[in-house]
């Protein structure tokens, strides 16, 4: 068989597949949805949606706070600067409405017609005392555009909806070169269109460092290892087109890099140089032996070869639990890295064959010729393991032990902006309008008026009332909007705009005055936006605190007590709704998805444990060494207060599937000693000694590969990279120590079955 040729046939094809990934991997766009996030299924983000068709979007707005800094806001200087961004901003394309400080006032209604009274009058400055008196006698200005303090003024800017990255871009350039021009330095800017911008240039930026950072260390444990320019170019050049062929894969079914695929690059670069070193290890192993190529790769690929592949499926099924999940970032992510997985499995076991067969025998180097220091640190490694089996699981026991305790401490929680670090200049923003504003954190209530009547109907408001009375003194809501917010409006419009009338009309013929009024504003988007046109529902909307999900919950179910008990169903019907609930909802889903992700790759490595040795026993203890490490990792985590969150919660099955490779190297290596005839004991050294070399080298590369990912600026991959590669430590140490004393203690090999 002419091997050369088929080689060269095997490099040509890889080679126009190659092209063709460029070309998909050229079409990758990163992407920041916020929706993405959502439940997927969840009935909840169903009624959500159809709320948001009658009331438009919770969340496509901006939020520009502006500080005067050392002085009140009542400054003329300051007060012209905000008014011209105002008028700026009206202009913007994209700006659906502005609701400025400057711009917002009191209307009127007289006999001969409607007007409206500034609250604020920017040029005229003789008449601040009174317009501050005006303001900060308007409960519902302060905490939304005016701070408490009087320093500082908020600008609410409402975009269109589902604002693409390109337009958000467009707008925050321009909103910041506006600031820069008025000189309004001290300003403060939350909101979707810049988060999502924020968002993806951060992702651009990580993707790069990450996987330069991983470049380098994979190079470096390359050298070490093999220390020869084609020990390093061989292996790079495989995994770099498992990448691309990952990277064209995502680009062919047009799936963007999000949050979660950012990942994917850097963790196939060092899942996938596993495979590489498994097999050029044993292959640089037979011909230092004095083997020839063709029968040294042959013998390779069968000894390593089974193991290799077994580890690929099992590394991907960690991946693949994570379609448990109802978040589609995160379901993406599980099928793209367990696809590439699977492509960089292929890549192994063609690409490299058919390089080694092309390239020159590897000379033995002094390195290598000096390798004995492998043999002799395992084999003191393996002689202090069979004469401390006891301390080995007694050890075990008490890390158990502790790490339940530190399990127990666990507290499932998110916040909106969960991913960013304390110093984060987006979440400083967004403390800020928590500090001197309502808050950034949307509260949503679809309000529904009972059969027979309407929204409108004075019965049905003073029940609304009630509610939000609630909201305010025992929720925490330091901002409503609500059907209720019109009518108190008219109500004081109709009394000469005197703030004292600003409260719900005390009869039903005053209240008949204003459906009247109301006709003339029903087409109104302010108006559509709370009240549908038929005016049989409504909707509430309120700002408060970023509290957290636990606690939301906690708010939550006292609301609903608090409505059974208090607010009469034959009025007013109510339903909690919006994006913060069904973000909430996610950690509703953290515990049985990963759970669920757990119980199936454990089950899938009893079945391979099992397929391999036929033998029950010998799947516990081949799970024991892989289960205490996600133990130990639980437990760090309570200990650390680290909330257990969805993007945190992948890291278990994440690093399951990859921490059990090691397990099924050594247990493979094991069954063809025992197969040679060899006793436990002695198959157990032969095993440790031999797969010990390739299981630290990957594991080191793993850890270094992942702990890359602590330079993120994103808590959850910050986290993923640290606890991974933690509990890859914990795996390999597990497997070097504690299963040879599982193995040599309670399994008790039967030839037949092995055979």
């Amino acid at each position: 068989m002419n091997y050369r040729k088929i080689s060269y046939l095997v490099l040509l094809g890889v080679a126009l597949l190659t092209a063709c990934s460029i070309y998909f991997a050229s079409r990758l766009r990163f992407d920041y949805n916020f929706d993405n996030f959502f439940p997927k299924g969840d009935p909840d983000l169903a009624y959500y949606f159809s709320f948001r068709e009658k009331f438009g979007n919770d969340n496509d707005y901006l939020l520009i706070g502006l500080e005067n800094k050392g002085k009140s806001l009542f400054d003329k200087d300051f007060l012209t600067k905000v008014d011209s961004l105002t008028s700026f901003l009206q202009r913007q394309p994209n700006v659906e409405s502005v609701l400025s400080p400057t711009t917002v006032a009191s209307p009127v209604i007289e006999q001969f017609g409607f007007f409206e009274i500034p609250y604020l009058h920017p040029e005229e400055p003789e008449r601040y005392q009174q317009d501050s008196l005006n303001i900060y006698s308007s409960k519902e200005l302060i905490g939304t555009l005016f701070s408490e303090d009087a320093k500082a003024v908020s600008l609410f800017v409402q975009t269109t909806d589902d604002l693409g990255k390109g337009a958000s871009d467009t707008l925050i350039t321009a909103l910041h070169q506006k600031l820069e021009q008025l000189q309004l330095t001290e300003e403060h800017v939350a909101g979707k269109a810049l988060a999502q911008s924020v968002f993806v240039d951060k992702m651009k930026i990580e993707l790069a460092v990450f996987m330069s950072a991983s470049i380098v260390l994979v190079v470096f444990f390359l050298w070490l290892t093999f220390r020869s320019a084609w020990g390093i170019l061989v292996p790079l050049v495989v995994v770099l087109l498992s990448v691309l062929w990952a990277m064209g894969v995502m680009g062919l079914f047009n799936k963007p890099i999000d949050l979660m695929t950012v990942l994917l690059p850097t963790i196939m670069f060092v899942v996938g140089m596993s495979d590489v070193i498994h097999i050029l290890s044993r292959y640089i192993t037979e011909t230092g032996n004095g083997m020839e190529k063709i029968p040294a790769l042959k013998l390779t690929l069968r000894e390593v070869g089974l193991a290799t592949l077994l580890t690929s499926f099992t590394t991907a099924i960690g991946f693949l639990t994570l379609l448990t999940t109802a978040i589609t970032p995160i379901r993406n992510f599980g099928l793209y890295t367990a696809i590439s997985i699977g492509l960089a499995f292929i890549l192994a076991f063609t690409v490299l064959p058919a390089i080694l067969l092309l390239i020159k025998r590897p000379a033995t180097t002094p390195a290598q010729k000096a390798s004995f220091a492998w043999p002799v640190l395992l084999r003191r490694m393996f002689r202090w393991v069979l004469v401390h089996p006891k301390a080995i699981l007694a050890s075990s026991l008490v890390v158990v032990l502790l790490s339940i305790t530190g399990i127990s401490q666990i507290k499932l929680d998110t916040t909106m902006l969960e991913d960013l670090g304390d110093d984060d200049p987006i979440l400083r923003d967004f403390q800020f309008f928590e500090q001197k504003f309502s808050g950034v954190r949307p509260f949503e209530m679809h309000l529904m008026a009972a059969e027979g009547h309407t929204m409108y109907d004075l019965e049905v408001l003073q029940e609304v009332d009630q509610l939000e009375d609630y909201l305010y003194q025992t929720y925490g809501l330091n901002f409503i909007t609500s059907p209720t917010t019109v009518v108190k409006t008219l109500n004081r419009a109709q009394n000469g705009g005197l703030q004292e009338s600003y409260t719900l009309p005390e009869s039903e013929r005053e209240m008949q005055r204003i459906k009247q009024r109301l006709q003339a504003f029903k087409n109104r988007s302010e108006l559509r936006s709370f009240v549908t046109a038929d005016a049989t529902e409504g909707r509430l909307s309120g700002k408060m605190n970023d509290i957290g999900s636990a606690s939301a919950a906690e708010l939550n179910d006292s609301l609903m007590q608090f409505i059974a008990q208090q607010i009469n169903p034959n009025l007013l019907q109510t339903r909690l709704t919006g994006s913060s609930l069904l973000l909430d909802k996610n950690n509703t889903y953290v515990t049985s998805n990963m759970m669920q992700g757990l119980l199936i790759a454990f089950a899938v490595i009893a079945v391979i444990v099992g397929l391999i040795f036929r033998s029950f026993r010998m799947v516990v203890i081949s799970l024991i060494p892989n289960i205490i490490p996600l133990l130990m990792i639980g437990g760090l985590m309570g200990v650390m207060g680290v909330k257990l969150t969805v993007s945190i919660s992948i890291i278990f099955t994440i690093a399951f599937g990859i921490a059990v490779d090691d397990t099924i190297h050594f247990l493979s290596k094991l069954k063809l000693e025992l197969m040679a005839g060899k006793s436990l004991p002695y198959a157990m050294k032969r095993t440790f000694i031999s797969a010990g070399k390739a299981i630290i080298i990957t594991s080191c590369i793993l850890v270094a590969g992942f702990l890359t990912l602590v330079l993120s600026t994103f808590d959850a991959t910050f986290y993923v990279g640290l606890f991974v590669s933690l509990t890859l430590v914990f795996a390999v140490v597990a497997d070097l120590f504690l299963l040879p004393v599982l193995v040599l203690l309670f399994y008790k090999p039967n030839k037949n079955k092995l055979a």
